[in-house]
């Protein structure tokens, strides 16, 4: 018999919750506890029904959804945390809880399934969600279209400066983040992350090759045949690295 997630839903506007109802009951491991429109009284309800999930607004009255994710922080149990809001901007602070998934209202049944089942997954395999590192990001949540995504960085190839965003390469799909590479490269794992270029940053297991191009310059070769120019400010990273005279 499937195990089941009995879930708590909070948010403070009653359509938000009766919809979030209507696709909880067409998910068949999702068993609803119970309903809060507040923080507060989701805390006492938490504590009364011990739920494995929690689908949590953002924005509240009182103890918001990010406060009250933060007073969760080392719970024995802690539900999962699902935030379902209306407002992208808040996605960082999401992920600085650790939270599961991060999904845009109004909530399309396929996005939540999704979530669902990440938590489903890590329930067959008795792991529970990876927490971010202490030291450095291990993850990133992106809006794309109507969704927020999370990009582990594990899986990012390449970030390329655009103006006033950073573009992050997985495999065929990109992403753009508001915030400029300086800071990306101050929160990334050097040991995982190489600065090229003045516009570029790269994962050095991605890195396959280096060449002098003949013209005074190094270039780069990633694992997909792409070749980036090295800057002159950043020879010394390569050189580093490929241990080039």
């Amino acid at each position: 018999m499937p195990r089941l997630f009995r879930t708590l839903i909070v948010d403070d506007e009653p359509l938000a919750i009766e919809r979030l109802q209507i696709l909880c009951a067409r998910i068949p491991d999702v068993s609803l506890v119970g309903t809060a429109a507040d923080g507060a009284a989701a805390l006492r309800l938490i504590e009364a029904l011990n739920p494995d999930l929690v689908l949590l607004d953002i924005q509240m009255a009182g103890i918001d959804g990010i406060a009250l994710a933060r007073a969760l922080e080392g719970r024995q149990p802690c539900p999962a945390l699902i935030f379902v809001t209306a407002f992208d901007q808040f996605a960082v602070a999401a992920f600085d809880v650790a939270a599961v998934d991060y999904l845009l209202k109004p909530v399309a049944a396929s996005r939540l399934e999704r979530a669902i089942a990440r938590i489903r997954a890590d329930a067959n395999t008795g792991n529970k969600p990876a927490s971010p590192s202490p030291d450095w990001t291990q993850e990133f949540w992106v809006p794309h279209r109507t969704e927020i995504i999370r990009v582990p960085a594990q899986d990012i190839d390449l970030i390329v400066a655009e103006r006033d965003y950073m573009r992050l390469h997985v495999g065929t799909r990109s992403f753009l983040l508001h915030e400029t590479i300086t800071e990306l490269e101050r929160r990334l794992d050097p040991a995982e992350f190489v600065r090229l270029h003045r516009s570029t940053l790269a994962r050095r297991d991605r890195i396959v090759a280096f060449k002098h191009n003949g013209s005074g310059a190094w270039e780069a070769q990633l694992r997909d045949g792409r070749w980036l120019r090295v800057g002159r400010t950043y020879l010394a990273n390569a050189r580093a690295m490929a241990s080039l005279l």
